[in-house]
Order: C-alpha cells, then sequence, then structure tokens
C-alpha cells in the first residue's frame, strides 16, 4: 500500500514524474496491503513450475526429432505416468509445505527491509542484487546439498530427489518435505542481507525456479543463452550428478561451478568429460583416416558403454568416502 493520495503527491514526493512502470505499480498497488503483494509469489511459483517445464516435457513425450539428439540420456524414456506423479508429488509439497510457509513469512520479509514503494528499483540495481542473491544461494545450497549425500542425509530425505536418475524439468522442487524447507534458507538470505524492492524479490524467486527447472531439464541445448554465463554449471553438469546416483560425491552445486571447483567435488564430471573428449577425437581421427568404427555399435551406444564404466570407476571410488 503506497503512502500517496495519487499520482501527482506521488511525483511531488519524488521530485520528477514518474517512468511508465512506476504509474503501473502505482495503479496496481496503491492500495493494495503489502502482505498481499507478497503473497503473489505464491502464484509466482505455481505457475512458474506448471508451466515452465511444460514444452520440453511435451518434447520428451512427442520425441521430435529436432529435440531427440541434445537429450542428455537417449536411452531413458519416461512415460506418461511419470510425469503425472512427479507433478502430483510436487503439488502436494507445494500445498501443504511451500504455501503455508509462504503465508507465515510475510513477518520476516518486512523485518528485513523487503519494501514495496516508490521509486521502482533501476535495471542495474536489480541486477547487482539479482547477481548477490544467485551467488549467496549457491554457496548455501552447495554445503547444504553435500550435507544431504551423508549416509543419513540421503537415506532420510534426500533419496528422494534422486528418484530420477534422468531428471525432468518438473523433478526440480521433486523432493522430500524437509529438503524443500531447508533449501529455501539460502534463497532468503540473499534477499536478507541485500534487501530491495518486493519486484526484485518476485524476480528473483521466479527465475531460481525457472534456473532449476532449466538444469534438470535432462537436454543439453547448444543455443541455450545461459552457456554465456560464467562459471554457470547447467543440465549436462547436473545431470551428471543425477546419473551417478546416491553415491555421487560430484557436483552439489546448484548453479554455478566454482564451489565444486575449490572444494574438490567436480573431478568425476571432469574425468568424465576429458575421457569422451579424447574418444571423440580418435573418432574424427579414424573418420578422417577412412577407417570403419561401425563396430562401436553406433557412436551414441559407444559413448554410453564408455560413460558406464568411467562412472563405476567413480563411484567405486566414492562409495569409500560414502561410508564414512
Amino acid at each position: 500500500m503506497l503512502p500517496y493520495r495519487n499520482l501527482a503527491d506521488a511525483e511531488v514526493v519524488l521530485g520528477r514524474n514518474l517512468t511508465a512502470a512506476e504509474t503501473f505499480w502505482f495503479h496496481y498497488s496503491a492500495s493494495m496491503p503489502d502482505y498481499l503483494l507478497f503473497y503473489h509469489n505464491i502464484a509466482f511459483l505455481f505457475v512458474t513450475f506448471t508451466l515452465v517445464p511444460l514444452p520440453i516435457a511435451v518434447a520428451e513425450l512427442i520425441r521430435p526429432s529436432t529435440i531427440a539428439p541434445f537429450k542428455l540420456q537417449p536411452k531413458v524414456a519416461l512415460p506418461p505416468s511419470s510425469f503425472l506423479k512427479c507433478y502430483k508429488d510436487v503439488l502436494r509439497v507445494f500445498f501443504f509445505v511451500v504455501g503455508p510457509l509462504q503465508l507465515i513469512s510475510y513477518p520476516s520479509v518486512k523485518l528485513v527491509g523487503i519494501r514495496t514503494g516508490l521509486p521502482l528499483p533501476s535495471v542495474w540495481e536489480m541486477a547487482a542484487q539479482l547477481v548477490v542473491y544467485f551467488l549467496v544461494e549457491d554457496y548455501g545450497n552447495y554445503w547444504i546439498h553435500r550435507a544431504m549425500h551423508s549416509k543419513w542425509g540421503y537415506e532420510k530425505i534426500h533419496h528422494v530427489h534422486h528418484e530420477f536418475t534422468a531428471p525432468m524439468g518438473f523433478a526440480a522442487p521433486y523432493a522430500h518435505w524437509a529438503e524443500v524447507l531447508v533449501l529455501g534458507i539460502p534463497s532468503f538470505i540473499g534477499p536478507a542481507l541485500v534487501p530491495g524492492h518486493m519486484v526484485t524479490f518476485w524476480l528473483w524467486i521466479a527465475l531460481r525456479q525457472i534456473e532449476a527447472i532449466e538444469t534438470h531439464s535432462g537436454y543439453d541445448f547448444p543455443f541455450n543463452p545461459t552457456k554465456f554465463i560464467p562459471f554457470y554449471g547447467g543440465a549436462e553438469y547436473h545431470d551428471y550428478h543425477h546419473y551417478v546416483g546416491g553415491q555421487s560425491q560430484s557436483n552439489f552445486a546448484s548453479v554455478f561451478t566454482y564451489c565444486d571447483y575449490i572444494y574438490g567435488t567436480d573431478k568425476g564430471y571432469r574425468f568424465q568429460k576429458a575421457h569422451l573428449a579424447k574418444l571423440r577425437e580418435q573418432w574424427t581421427a579414424e573418420e578422417h583416416n577412412g577407417i570403419d568404427i561401425s563396430n562401436h555399435n553406433g557412436k551414441i551406444e559407444y559413448v554410453l558403454a564408455t560413460f558406464r564404466k568411467a562412472r563405476s570407476r567413480f563411484v567405486n571410488c566414492s562409495k569409500e568416502k560414502y561410508k564414512k
């Protein structure tokens, strides 16, 4: 709710004319209580995790030839029942955990100083705050996720999320209710440290959810604009974590790759990528020299077979650490 009687009052206080965005915000929020503005998050979350994964989910079921080459685990074909079950379970956690949590957390939002008034933040201000939010959340999520892969954490909580060894977009928020609650903490620390406008907070919640859906999509598109973001993990990076499974001690970061690199938890992934890169170079040389590679049973099958061997080596090493 804005403390102005009309647009003229707002312009007098600001000392300038309102922008088009600020005028729209005035008409939309002038008489709306702040807690109702905050509760928009519930609608944004619901719309995001329902609609954003939908295009790729349809592609997964229809299997168009234009998208099949980009599938990270081409041998895995999930039936429609898996998509429906995943979405229903996510809805259950949303209505019984996420929604109520949003309803009771409004006082915390006011306490840390997230504002709803005018002026609206500039694009640069929002961008700077979002960078801070992503970095803070990524660091906190790394350590929580890593703890979830301890013997107790995985068996009691995190195993639910790993039911999908070949992830899909709808599986991004698919997790034990306790994990959903705990992982919500680092998502709020950034806005608490650097409080901004409610619009920035809305955008942060939506972008973080969209990022999680993208990394769980199961597809690595070469034209994805996130590939231009420095140190961004992406779908291929996180898909490896799911493929290795419960004993995984690699690729814990949620967004960026710097934590895994600094703390040495990306060695299995880097070994696998280097190994496959050498094989591709070998194939290129063989084809250039006119050598028949049909005995590999096709390039894709050969890559997968080699990937499984590399994975077995890493998992065997990881199990000893996992038991400790």
